[in-house]
């Protein structure tokens, strides 16, 4: 049975009821709906609590996909839960720690935008985010990179979602910015964020993950040290200012 995301269209929401629709053998709670973001796409897993009605709190350390990409297993801290399917819960995640990675995972779009090379990877956490670029040389104004980086966030610039067929994808695909990681398919559409002002486009481009309403609320930026990662690998980090 697959879930449905409530984080995709509401990125805000942090507390919801849900009903366990099953219970994997390794404790792993299964939800007919959720707002506990699983680990992908470089973004890690929410955390949080599940509340039963007789008041127990099931600590959650992680939400990922245990198969494909409809479904979200929970993954309970170790203990005796006793959490029956059919139960109904209520999801509340750390939101100080959703809303800095929606931060995060925002502001690295606009590092792509600021460094137009193919990507290569990345990651986000609470407190920083990187992006591998295939990039020969760094580089020589990165001072101005990082001024227009901050305009761009101060601009506040609407961020939104959308969604394509995947057969408008294929004949588009210069909005894979990605050279590793491909848009999951095979369920007949694509997410797509959009970044824009009316008919300014910063940036549009596949993505799974939780994003804030609007570049001003990312924060200032600064960049952080670049390494090199092979012969044309960069690997450049990004921190909250």
């Amino acid at each position: 049975m697959s879930t449905e995301f409530l984080f995709r269209s509401q990125p805000y929401l942090s507390e919801t009821q849900a009903r366990v629709t099953s219970i994997s053998e390794d404790g792993s709670v299964h939800l007919d709906r959720t707002i506990f973001y699983a680990q992908s796409g470089g973004q890690p897993g929410d955390q949080g609590v599940l509340l039963t009605s007789k008041g127990q709190e099931v600590p959650i350390t992680n939400a990922i996909h245990p198969g494909d990409k409809t479904e979200i297993a929970h993954l309970p801290a170790q203990g005796d839960w006793n959490i029956k399917v059919g139960d109904k819960l209520t999801c509340k995640i750390d939101w100080e720690r959703r809303l800095l990675l929606m931060r995060m995972h925002s502001a690295l779009h606009l590092l792509s935008v600021a460094f137009p090379f193919p990507v290569t990877g990345g990651a986000i956490a609470p407190d920083k985010g990187r992006l591998d670029f295939d990039m020969p040389e760094v580089p020589e104004n990165l001072d101005e990179i990082a001024v227009r980086l901050n305009e761009a966030i101060a601009e506040n610039h609407t961020i939104s979602e959308e969604w394509i067929t995947e057969a408008e994808l294929e004949a588009n695909p210069e909005l894979v910015k990605t050279m590793k990681v491909k848009p999951p398919m095979g369920q007949g559409r694509v997410r797509l964020i959009r970044i824009a002002s009316g008919d300014k486009l910063i940036d549009l481009q596949p993505c799974g993950g939780t994003h804030v309403a609007s570049t001003g609320e990312i924060g200032p930026l600064r960049l952080g040290k670049i390494q090199k990662k092979g012969k044309q690998n960069r690997r450049v980090y990004l921190h909250f200012a």
